[in-house]
């Protein structure tokens, strides 16, 4: 499957790195093939990472000290390391996602984040998200989108959302397909 593009930020390799981590650090020891399972899994089938990008991820984590490798018979296991849960406290504790374009990864990134329950996840980072429109207009009100393009774009998604989610929660079946984006 190609690599997903989109802008400049966090990539599959880096988040490979950081899922290793989060599920090392909760659920113990990890290698290879299993972990490709796991994510393939936690994407929907989305996105099934090789050996080319998961094994560069996990000698990235040993290089860096998060993690050490051992041989167990033919299978190379993988162990977070203290620098590496103290590296995972503060990437939980500084967290800030932005949109992204690819395949769905929320799942994963809810568990790096440290938050089991994906609803109340995006349910946070909706609220974080229009926590930091109100603080950009209150720090810049003359956006380069402007104000009112800003203001109105925000309260056109948000009737979208509402539409889609009164849809959902009484079955109407007009709402089944996506809520309109505007750009």
């Amino acid at each position: 499957m190609p690599r997903p593009s989109g802008p400049v930020g966090p990539r599959p390799g880096r988040l490979l790195g950081l899922y290793a981590l989060a599920v090392m650090d909760r659920e113990g020891p990890i290698y290879g093939y299993s972990f490709a399972e796991r994510v393939a899994d936690r994407t929907d089938g989305s996105w099934r990472p090789g050996a080319g990008a998961v094994y560069p991820a996990f000698q990235r984590l040993v290089d860096r000290g998060y993690a050490r490798a051992v041989v167990d018979g033919r299978r190379r296991v993988y162990r977070i390391t203290a620098p590496g849960r103290a590296f995972l406290h503060r990437v939980r504790a500084g967290w800030m996602a932005g949109s992204r374009s690819g395949p769905d990864l929320s799942r994963l990134w809810s568990e790096v984040a440290g938050e089991s329950d994906l609803g109340a996840h995006l349910a946070t980072h909706l609220h974080r998200h229009l926590e930091q429109v109100a603080s950009l207009l209150e720090r810049a009100p003359d956006t380069p989108a402007g104000r009112g393009s800003l203001l109105a774009r925000v309260r056109t998604e948000l009737a979208a959302a509402q539409s889609r989610l009164d849809a959902v929660t009484t079955g109407s079946r007009g709402g089944r397909g996506r809520a309109r984006r505007v750009r």
